[in-house]
């Protein structure tokens, strides 16, 4: 297995994984071609200084992906943290220890530039991911709360 930040060849799998869930099916279209919506996100992550998209490889397969931010901040004495977001592992690859590299790499990321906390918002009803993220370490010290915008 191979972590590293992924090219735009990778976008279609990271769509794909993140489309194939109860949830994703209801926000994201995994087709052929892919929304150009999509493409232009995936520049704008690769654009901008601290945001990738980290995938695990297996030859040429991605297995899982997640979304990398650090944001810098006042708060905490003007702490760097790190956001993780969209986590997904193909379901073929759960159990596997393919999410816990993901996160392992990502928590590495964090620590050479500095932040002094990962943070992540999770969905209520992935209990799963829960009880995952529980055993990596990550404790549900805050509630978070999102605000829907229409564009």
């Amino acid at each position: 297995m191979e972590i590293k930040v992924a090219t735009i060849n990778h976008l279609s799998a990271i769509v794909r994984l993140l489309a194939d869930d109860e949830l994703g099916k209801t926000r994201e279209q995994s087709t052929d071609p892919l929304p150009q919506s999509y493409i232009d996100a995936f520049h704008k992550i690769e654009q901008q200084v601290g945001n990738s998209l980290i995938v695990a490889m297996d030859n040429d397969e991605v297995m899982g992906c997640l979304q990398l931010t650090m944001i810098p901040g006042i708060a905490r004495f003007g702490a760097m943290r790190a956001q993780i977001e969209g986590v997904r592992v193909d379901r073929r690859y759960r159990g596997n220890g393919v999410g816990e590299s993901l996160f392992r790499y990502a928590i590495e990321e964090a620590k050479a530039n500095s932040c002094h906390l990962v943070q992540l918002t999770t969905d209520k009803n992935r209990k799963d991911a829960h009880r995952f993220y529980e055993r990596l370490g990550f404790v549900a010290s805050h509630d978070g709360m999102k605000l829907l915008l229409d564009n």
